[in-house]
């Protein structure tokens, strides 16, 4: 038995740091949180300082057990969890659990894995930081008190189910609030006049400085150009310089993992995570853009050895907050020279962005030369402008650009051709071409994250769950949606003559943005009306700033829990008061014209719909359920009334007739009695036959497929899943023992296995 005992919260990271340290060490894993507060109950002791009951989750009795018999045969334990709030919780719920003494146990904290960290942590151990621990608890007690009492007013005035977060609630209203602004935005066209001009075998590019309000303004501008002459009246050349963005924060590595690799939120800090447990990155849970003296020196080391002297700059960026409390330090690579993360490509491709990026905050300024040039009409007083930029020195820019392709040339970019003042200019042909203005761009998961950040709102931890939550339960979508077609003018001018004409465009095509529900807007509204506090910006970011002061001892945790919880309180109390009927379910949007029966937009069981005729006829009510893009506070009655349209009939195949529909669980094919998804991108009012029978072939090939063997007279089949083959014996779905070849099982094994297989408990309570 180790006389030494290290316990850490992942086995991953306990192998990485066991390999550093000594026979005389053990480094055991918590596997996270071994305590929290039950998920039945509130939990909390109001009357007493709202302090919490903390239980041991079932799933890790067995990891207690284990760890309290390394604990008894170890001199010294060390808690080494997370270097933030959550961590330092983890080591101070161990501590209580595992009945560690003071005397042998040790804190010890590192924001890298390696054995240097390692082994300074272990000769400056410290005790549990109590002030951490209660800034973690009164977040963890406030959110419980916010979700306990607020979800079940929902469930009552609105729909079962639903839930509220003080963090959630705020981020689905800012999705509700911009889809909102999307929605009222009206579009104002102006033309944009752009020019090619011919210099000797190269093309100038050039856009006149005024835009005009109308087509007429632009059709007469443009043909007054036939008989213009252009020159070169003024070139302005002036340097310029570019700076290397700061090191990644957990804010900024989601962001650019976004945009730059496709990643999710999520998935960034999944793989983030295994990049620190393999010692590869530092802790990647921070808001600091602070790096150690001796990243600094690595960095700088590696820039000299590779680019040069003059390619080295040392900086030191300033967290914008002054709150940077997570960690020390910005997310780095733990060894400079290294720029291998191992055989996962994912793992691989975000190492290299951090890498690139903490290198490149330490290298020299871009030198620019920025050249304007204005180019003259002899019949108008407007002009054209072109501009070019040309990379002088390329410092930083030799690693990394934010948000750019990387692959691009950059010396090559917007480099104009030789030019002199004065020059004459020919025209290769003059566009001008109407634009039209464009709403606020809805919210991505990362630029979501950045705008919760700028408001200070959440903390580096919070990001990733949050942006999954909302998401998980059904307040927003992310998806990526069609565009819509548009018209717009067009005029040309070539060889001395002008044509116009009528243009088509895609415009509004979205990709992975993120979209709130019908559900969505309905919660939002009745919070911001009656629990102001909880989808207040600035109040929920004072919140945070509370918990900072808490951290660092300067506040009594249950004092601002107490602050809080009394106003909030009354709210829910007073909120029994309010009728269903104020809240905005239900939206009638006129009569049919044909029937004359009220046509109403509302929520239904199953999500928002329209319903022709009301519940109180003796005629039943047609409904029919709105598309994704469709709310009920703004779908008209044209709208509404076309989706009546479904189901509609769209041809026959094999003789018989072809259905297309939405039902419960999405858009559909009906054929032979049978059912086909239509695919997400493609919908059932503009499906053709031809791809309906398309559809109805594949799903007969992959239903081929899916079928290993059957028993004639039977209701038992082997059947390939998404998982692998299984048995399918009428309800139950039925394991495969390793070993066992599928196609060869016999009608007796599978009824034997399937008897041994136990009934699937019901979910429904």
């Amino acid at each position: 038995m180790s006389k030494n005992l290290v316990i850490v919260e992942s086995p991953a990271k306990a192998k990485t740091i066991e390999g550093y340290l000594g026979k005389d060490y053990k480094v055991v894993s918590s596997y996270g949180h071994v305590r929290d507060l039950p998920k039945a109950g509130l939990a909390i002791d109001i009357e007493n300082g709202f302090k919490p009951t903390y239980e041991v989750s079932a799933d890790k009795k067995k990891v207690i057990s284990e760890l309290k018999k390394e604990v008894k045969g170890a001199e010294l334990v060390y808690l080494a969890s997370d270097d933030d709030r959550e961590g330092e919780a983890i080591s101070w719920h161990l501590k209580e659990v595992l009945d560690l003494n003071d005397a042998s146990t040790r804190r010890i904290v590192f924001r890298e894995i390696t054995k240097n960290a390692i082994e300074n942590a272990l000769k400056s151990p410290r005790d549990i930081d109590i002030n951490l621990v209660n800034a973690q608890q009164a977040r963890r007690v406030l959110d419980r008190l916010v979700g306990f009492e607020l979800s079940p007013v929902l469930w009552k005035k609105i729909k079962t189910g639903l839930s509220a977060g003080r963090v959630q609630s705020v981020a689905v209203r800012l999705v509700v609030e911009r889809e909102r602004e999307i929605e009222s935005f009206k579009a104002k066209s102006s033309f944009k006049i752009t020019a090619e001009f011919k210099v000797d075998k190269a093309i100038l590019k050039a856009e006149l400085s005024k835009r005009f309000g109308s087509f007429e303004e632009a059709l007469s501008f443009m043909e007054k150009l036939p008989d213009a002459l252009f020159q070169i009246n003024k070139l302005t050349k002036k340097p310029g310089k570019k700076s290397p963005a700061p090191p990644f924060t957990t804010s900024t590595l989601q962001q650019e993992a976004s945009r730059k690799l496709g990643f999710s939120v999520s998935q960034t800090m999944t793989v983030a995570q295994k990049l620190y447990e393999a010692g590869k990155i530092s802790y990647m849970r921070t808001d600091s853009l602070n790096l150690s003296n001796e990243a600094l020196g690595a960095a700088g080391a590696v820039i000299k050895n590779n680019y040069g002297e003059e390619y080295h700059n040392v900086r030191k960026f300033k967290t914008k907050s002054g709150n940077a409390q997570e960690a020390h330090e910005a997310i780095r690579p733990t060894d400079f020279f290294s720029q291998n993360a191992g055989a996962d490509r994912n793992q691989q491709r975000l190492y290299e962005l951090i890498w690139k990026r903490a290198v490149a905050s330490q290298m020299a300024e871009a030198k620019l030369e920025k050249t304007t040039v204005d180019i003259g009409i002899s019949n108008d007083e407007n002009t054209f402008v072109a501009q070019g930029e040309v990379v002088k020195f390329d410092g930083f820019l030799k690693v990394y650009m934010e948000s750019t392709d990387e692959d691009s040339d950059e010396e090559q970019k917007g480099m104009l051709p030789p030019l002199n003042e004065g020059q004459e200019l020919s025209y290769e042909q003059i566009i001008a071409r109407e634009i039209f203005s464009r709403p606020a761009a809805r919210y991505t998961e990362a630029s979501l994250v950045k705008k919760l950040e700028e408001m200070g709102i959440g903390r580096p931890s919070t990001y990733a769950p949050t942006i999954s939550t909302i998401q998980n339960r059904g307040y927003v979508v992310k998806e990526s949606r069609d565009g819509k077609k548009r018209d717009y003018k067009y005029i040309e001018l070539k060889g001395g003559e002008t044509r116009n004409e009528v243009k088509t465009e895609i415009t509004g095509a979205e990709n992975k943005k993120l979209f709130p529900t019908n559900m969505a807007m309905m919660v939002t509204d009745f919070l911001v009306e009656h629990f102001p506090n909880v989808t207040n910006y600035s109040f929920t970011a004072e919140v945070e700033k509370e918990f900072d002061t808490i951290a660092q001892g300067g506040k009594e945790w249950g004092s601002m829990i107490d602050n809080f919880y009394g106003k909030f309180h009354d709210r829910v109390e007073s909120a029994e008061s309010i009728d269903r009927s104020e809240i905005k379910m239900v939206r009638e949007l006129g009569t049919h014209p044909e029937s004359g029966k009220p046509v109403i937009a509302r929520m239904g069981r199953y999500g928002p719909l329209v319903q022709i005729g009301d519940n109180e006829s003796e005629e039943k009510p047609r409904f029919a359920s709105l598309k994704n893009e469709q709310f009920i506070e703004s779908i008209s009655l044209e709208e509404a009334l076309d989706l009546f349209k479904l189901p509609r009939e769209i041809g026959s195949f094999e003789d018989k007739e072809m259905v297309a529909g939405i039902g419960r669980y999405g858009p559909y094919i009906r054929h032979d009695s049978k059912f086909v998804s239509i695919p997400a991108e493609e919908n059932a009012y503009d499906i053709t036959a031809d791809r309906a029978i398309e559809l109805i072939k594949e799903k007969r090939s992959a239903d081929a497929n899916r079928i290993i063997k059957t028993f004639e007279g039977t209701d038992i089949q082997v059947l390939n899943g998404r998982f692998g083959p299984y048995i399918k014996a009428g309800k139950k779905n039925v394991k495969i023992p390793k070993g066992k070849e599928p196609a060869e099982l016999t009608l007796e094994e599978c009824q034997d296995l399937a008897e041994k297989t136990p009934e699937r408990k019901s979910r429904r309570r």
